[in-house]
Order: C-alpha cells, then structure tokens, then sequence
C-alpha cells in the first residue's frame, strides 16, 4: 500500500498545485501532529518557496520526502521541515536564480542609460537572493557557504546519493508508490526554459530531439506562473491587433508571447507602413517646392476694378435702425 501524505506539492512552486496559502491551511488543520508533505517538483517562485520553508519551520513537525526530479524553488521550500527524505530515483538540483528580461525597443543614449541601471539594480538583487539562499543551504548542508554558492553556479543535476553526501537530505527511503522521474516533452520544455540542464542520461536519449529542445527553450520560463488568460484587448492595442488579424490575444502573468509568423506579419506591417510614409514625404516635398516657385513668380498685371469692401464695412442692422429714427426725428421736427 502507498504511503499516505498530509501534503502532495507538485508542479510549478506557486501555482495551484504548490500553494503557500493552501500548506498553511494544512498546517494549522493539523497544528499538534506529524505532517508528512511529498514534493515532486522542478521549481517556480522563489518568494512562495520561502514562505512555505517558513510556514514548515513554525509547524515544527513536518516531514518532506522528494520522488522525481526536483530543482529550484522546490529545493528551497523544504529547507524548513523537521526531516527530508528523499527516493532512490529521485533527482536533485540547486541553482542560482533568474529573472525574465524581455525589452524590444528603440532607445536614445539617456533612456539605455536607465535600462542599464535598472538592470544593474536587478542583477544586485539576485546577487542577494543567491546569498541568502546559499546561507540556507549551507545552514541545512552543514558547510561553508561559499561552497554552496559554487554548486549553485554550476547547476548540476545531484542523484539521491550525491544529495545525501550534500547534506540536502537527510537519508534515502522508498515507499511504496514512489515514482521513478519521467522525462516527458512539458519537463523538458520546463527545464530548457528555465536554463536548466538536462541529465546526462536524458541528453544521450534526446540527440535526435534536439530541436524539439532548442523550440522549448524559446516558451516561458517556468518562474512565472502558468495560469493563462485570454483578454481582448481591442481597445487598447486596436492598431497591433489589426495588424496581427486578430481579436484578442493570450496574456500570461501580464506578458504576452507572439509565434514567428505573428512577428514577421508586424514587420511586414511596419515596412509597408515606412514605405507608405516615404511616398508621403516626397509627395510633401514637391508640393513645397511648387509652392515656392509660385512664391517667386511676378504677379499678373491686373486692369479691373475690384471692390474688396468686406462683410464687416456693410452696415450692421443696428446702424440701419439708427439711421432710419433720426430721419424719422428730422421729419418730426418739420412739423409746425
């Protein structure tokens, strides 16, 4: 019979199905017993990671036990748990963290001058998330955390023995029911996504899917939630969507992803709208220069008379009413 767990934390490390929010309801459900939590999972984010070691390390009596391949987040989330186990077959991997960059524009020397700033702020701030991780790692590891650190920056992926040599684990145990990792076309999109690489048992099986691989890697990194969205977005971006025939597009955590055909039918768009505004152009500066020349042409002699008397010399129809009572004023003081 398989092992029965209080917690299963799978997939992406803050989405639905690997929740902070739900571990703690368990938790205090069970506030003065033994939780035993699995967790089969290749990462997410960082923030709902640590609140989940947190909310393990306040229970105080959770027991975490890996099966599968797991990385990232997931490594981080059970740092807080009385005791790890993991499976003979599990996989184990630690790395250093990531952010999405994503910036398509054309910028003057100021405004690349702030994006490089910005950058460089950001880049501060994962240099500090490493170290604090590192910290816990080594807390849990027992070593220097400078040790850590350099097994972050390679990123390889730890067999259950080698995590146990570590200090990650603290033994290896097989329940029934654990499974074996399964390398399926979602984990390797996950991991060439993420910049994670794959193991090399996987990687002798996977020379001829090479370019499945290389495809994957251009998808979503796993550290943002997979929770898809579909607004329309009509009003906002109607000139984009018209130009890529659509109505609506799909929005993923606020960003937004286009296929190739999507992105040369915008080029496409934007040339014929550049050449379209050349022609303008041209058509101006002609138009220009006919105007100057007839700036420099004399002026034809003119015989006629013409009256320029304008609408306003007219008399308005107040002076008409003025003018006809003093004549009226004038034949009245005629009278005898």
């Amino acid at each position: 019979m398989s092992k029965k767990f209080d917690l299963k934390l799978k997939g992406y490390v803050g989405g639905y199905d690997f929740d902070s929010n739900y571990v703690e309801y368990v938790l205090e459900k069970n506030a003065d017993k033994e939780v035993d939590a699995l967790i089969d999972s290749l990462g997410g984010s960082v923030a709902s990671a640590l609140s989940i070691c947190e909310a393990f390390r306040r229970h105080g009596n959770v027991n975490v036990h890996y099966v599968g391949m797991n990385a990232s987040a997931a490594t981080i989330a059970s740092l807080g748990a009385k005791h790890i186990s993991i499976a003979s077959s599990a996989m184990y991997l630690v790395h250093k963290c990531s952010t999405i960059i994503t910036t398509w524009a054309s910028m003057n020397a100021d405004q690349l001058r702030r994006l490089i700033e910005e950058y460089d702020q950001q880049k501060k701030d994962l240099e500090k998330i490493d170290l604090n991780i590192a910290a816990m790692y080594a807390d849990k590891c027992k070593k220097d955390k400078q040790a850590l650190l350099d097994l972050m920056k390679v990123g390889g992926w730890l067999s259950a023995q080698e995590a146990l040599e570590w200090g990650f684990v603290d033994e290896i145990s097989d329940f029934p029911g654990d499974v074996d990792p399964k390398i399926t076309a979602q984990v390797i999109e996950d991991l060439s996504a993420a910049g994670i690489p794959l193991p090399c048992s996987v990687q002798e099986k996977s020379d001829n899917t090479s370019l499945l691989i290389k495809f994957f890697s251009l998808l979503s990194s796993m550290f943002h939630t997979h929770n898809t969205t579909t607004i329309t977005m009509k009003k906002e971006f109607e000139s984009l969507l018209a130009c890529l025939g659509l109505e609506a597009i799909e929005s993923r955590d606020g960003m937004v992803s286009l296929s190739v055909e999507q992105i040369q039918r915008l080029d496409d768009s934007i040339r014929q709208a550049n050449d379209r505004l050349g022609e303008l152009n041209d058509t101006i500066a002609q138009k220009d220069s006919e105007l100057e020349a007839l700036r420099k042409k004399p002026a034809e002699e003119t015989k006629s008379v013409v009256d320029n008397k304008s609408a306003e010399e007219e008399k308005t129809t107040f002076d008409s009413f003025v003018e006809t009572a003093r004549q009226a004023k004038e034949l009245f003081n005629q009278i005898p």
